[in-house]
């Protein structure tokens, strides 16, 4: 009796053990980053703010609500970068050196992220499947964008805030000569950058049309041709027929006289 009652009490004890380390693991700080607890139970917040970071911590506890990571030396955002962290509310990559998102850089969050900084940073390229379902308040100011075709397609497929999309502010520009640089693309409705393109397609199209159609013409002018051959051969040989007859009867006649 007295057995079964120190197994029971290992039993518990280890289990007490067991989930105490799940709870830690899943709720300790990342590693160079200052955790705090916001006071009326907000969540907790993850700041690794100015810690010359190159990748994006993988440690950082599931119950986060906010996470800082500006002022950093981030090149990319790989995909499924913050999986896990279902609660994450806001989220700072600002001042980094971020050129590229990669599609489904932010999967996971789609629920739950209400604000997004990605400002001074390097992004070029406008990408719609890096933002995948986010319908969150986004910062997208003070980047290099580069508008064109690919961006006025992308915009629509995207679901921030509409008010998100007024930080593209084109440094550069294809066509060049639309002069778009310098403005917020989302608020020049006039401006179409894939006129280029819609015109190459045009253009495209009427010469495929003028290869067929120079192909039926070609077709019926040899068919005329060859009718016309044949039937001149026919007539000939018509024409001939009288001839053949006459002799014919010549010769009767002559057999006949003679």
């Amino acid at each position: 009796m007295a057995a079964d009652y120190m197994v029971m009490c290992l039993l518990l004890h280890s289990l007490v053990l067991m989930t105490f380390c799940f709870h830690h693991a899943a709720t300790s700080c990342s590693k160079h980053c200052y955790c705090s607890e916001s006071d009326g139970g907000g969540g907790k917040t993850v700041r690794c703010s100015n810690q010359r970071l190159t990748d994006i911590p993988r440690d950082i506890p599931n119950d986060t609500r906010r996470v800082y990571l500006d002022f950093n030396l981030l090149t990319s955002i790989p995909a499924n970068a913050f999986a896990g962290l279902s609660h994450l509310a806001e989220l700072d990559l600002s001042h980094n050196d971020i050129s590229q998102l990669q599609p489904g850089a932010f999967r996971g969050l789609s629920s739950s992220l209400q604000f997004l900084d990605l400002s001074a940073n390097k992004l070029v390229h406008f990408d719609a499947d890096s933002f995948e379902g986010l319908r969150a308040r986004a910062n997208l100011t003070n980047n290099p964008w580069h508008c064109d075709c690919n961006l006025q397609m992308a915009m629509p497929r995207v679901d921030l805030e509409p008010v998100s999309l007024t930080g593209i502010v084109c440094q550069t520009s294809d066509p060049e000569e639309m002069s778009v640089q310098g403005l917020a693309f989302l608020l020049e409705p006039d401006v179409d950058l894939c006129v280029v393109m819609k015109r190459t397609t045009d253009v495209a199209m009427l010469v495929v049309m003028f290869g067929w159609f120079t192909m039926v013409i070609s077709y019926l002018v040899y068919y005329v041709r060859a009718n016309q051959e044949d039937a001149r051969r026919h007539l000939e040989y018509l024409k001939s027929l009288p001839s053949r007859q006459a002799k014919s009867e010549e010769s009767s006649t002559i057999s006949t006289v003679v």
